[in-house]
């Protein structure tokens, strides 16, 4: 009887063993390693042990299995047999055959000893390691790679195998786990954020629409052609400075024949450093600075970087080398925060407007600026075609240039146009039908509905 109750102690210790293996295995995977390599720099002697295992992490999880694999089938040898002896009298006691009741008590034995395996040995540290990871890998880290170092040419040969055989399916195995996050997966961690209010909302907006300027280009922040506000060559400083209080603008491209023949940028800056008498005789070629061009292909990040180091304002390429727009870092800026809007700037009508619902569907008063990747925020994912804007959607979708009073549709969608400025539609109304709405992501139909 004292054997069986040892052997049951025995079968005890292993399953806390058991435990420390699988705590261990999963509070190496979940931790932050960020946080275990800022504590290490700053001297945790633990940090700096844990974060040496992570740096071992295919080593130490194979550790893991093999210490949780001896102490599963050692611990089914000793509780087995030893509750099934000591079972056997209480099943004697109780009314149950001699000749039956060996046979039951192993039976009890066996479903005892897995149970108790299940829940102290496995759940439970699985459960307290994806709880509170940091804590546990701290805890388990030290007689874990303890283990690992006795072990070590039985891990490493149990490791290799499975290496080569993960070859085998034309796979490189890794030894570290890759903590660095995705865009996409950013994205997605500030969206549910949000939701579950662990950040507020529009700071995960900024965010989100920080992260979206690694998609943008030069022709997609522009202000476009149509809309630049330029000098001839010729026109003197008194025309800066008039054009100026007529736009609120202060940095103008300079061309000689037509604007895609730009020489160069000049400022109001530049101007008023003229003396009020000679601005009248003094032309803006000979104050303008070389221009920056740039094509309309250059990403945002690239073109930031240049408007910041070289010029402030950028002149925007075609493939064919005519003016497409210009770029200035107030282009960008808008493109996370916002429109930004200060006392010089014309009070424009907002984007898109939303207006009364009409038969229950959402309506929308849109600018035929709007770019089609900005009417993401209503729920409308337009198909891929040769245009940037809503205009140059409508463009497309009829076949030919838009005029007041005409009507396209996608699924779900239906487009009018309101107002058309040489040959450039300028408001259009948007609204959302019951036809269905395939170009809408899930995550869209649930932010709408």
């Amino acid at each position: 009887m004292i054997t069986a109750w040892l052997l049951l102690a025995a079968a005890m210790l292993l399953i806390l063993a058991n435990g420390l293996f699988v705590a261990a295995e999963f509070a190496f995977v979940t931790v932050e390693r960020g946080t275990v390599e800022r504590a290490a720099a700053s001297g945790d002697r633990r940090a700096r042990s844990l974060l040496k295992a992570l740096k071992q992490l295919s080593f130490q999880l194979s550790g893991a299995q093999l210490g949780i694999t001896i102490t599963s089938l050692v611990v089914g040898m000793l509780a087995e047999p030893a509750l099934s002896v000591l079972l056997s009298p209480v099943f004697v006691a109780v009314g149950v055959p001699e000749s039956a009741a060996t046979g039951v008590a192993v039976l009890v034995g066996m479903v005892g000893a897995t149970v108790l395996q299940m829940v102290i040995g496995e759940l439970v540290p699985k459960n307290w390691a994806i709880s509170t990871p940091l804590r546990v890998a701290y805890a388990v880290v030290g007689p874990h790679r303890a283990f690992s170092r006795a072990c070590r040419p039985l891990i490493a040969a149990l490791n290799n195998s499975a290496d080569r055989i993960v070859r085998g399916f034309g796979i490189e195995p890794q030894e570290e786990l890759g903590h660095a996050r995705t865009p996409d997966e950013l994205v997605s961690l500030a969206r549910h954020s949000a939701a579950a209010g662990a950040m507020d909302e529009e700071s995960a907006t900024l965010f989100v629409r920080t992260l979206g300027l690694r998609e943008l280009t030069a022709e997609s922040v522009m202000t476009p052609r149509i809309d630049v506000a330029a000098l001839q060559q010729d026109a003197t400083a008194t025309d800066v400075v008039n054009l100026t209080r007529a736009t609120g603008l202060s940095r103008f491209p300079v061309y000689s024949d037509s604007l895609d023949e730009v020489t160069g940028t000049v400022t109001l800056k530049d101007a008023l450093a003229v003396p009020a008498e000679r601005r009248d005789r003094t032309r803006v070629r000979h104050l303008a600075s070389p221009p920056l061009l740039v094509p309309e292909t250059l990403p945002v990040e690239r073109l930031l970087d240049l408007l910041r180091r070289r010029e402030p304002m950028a002149v925007v390429v075609d493939e064919y080398g005519g003016t497409a727009g210009v770029a200035t870092i107030e282009d960008i800026v808008e493109e996370v925060v916002g429109e930004v809007q200060d006392e010089h700037d014309p009070a424009d009508i907002p984007e898109l407007v939303p207006l009364p619902p009409e038969n229950g569907h959402p309506v929308w008063d849109a600018d035929g600026r709007t770019r089609v990747d900005q009417l993401e925020t209503i729920g409308l994912h337009c198909p891929e075609g040769p245009y940037e804007t809503l205009g140059g959607l409508l463009a497309d979708l009829l076949g030919k240039l838009p005029e007041v009073g005409e009507q396209a549709e996608l699924p779900g969608w239906r487009f009018t146009v309101l107002a058309v400025d040489r040959h450039r539609t300028s408001r259009v109304r948007i609204e959302r039908t019951d036809d269905g709405f395939p170009y809408d992501s899930d995550d869209d139909k649930d932010d709408h509905r």
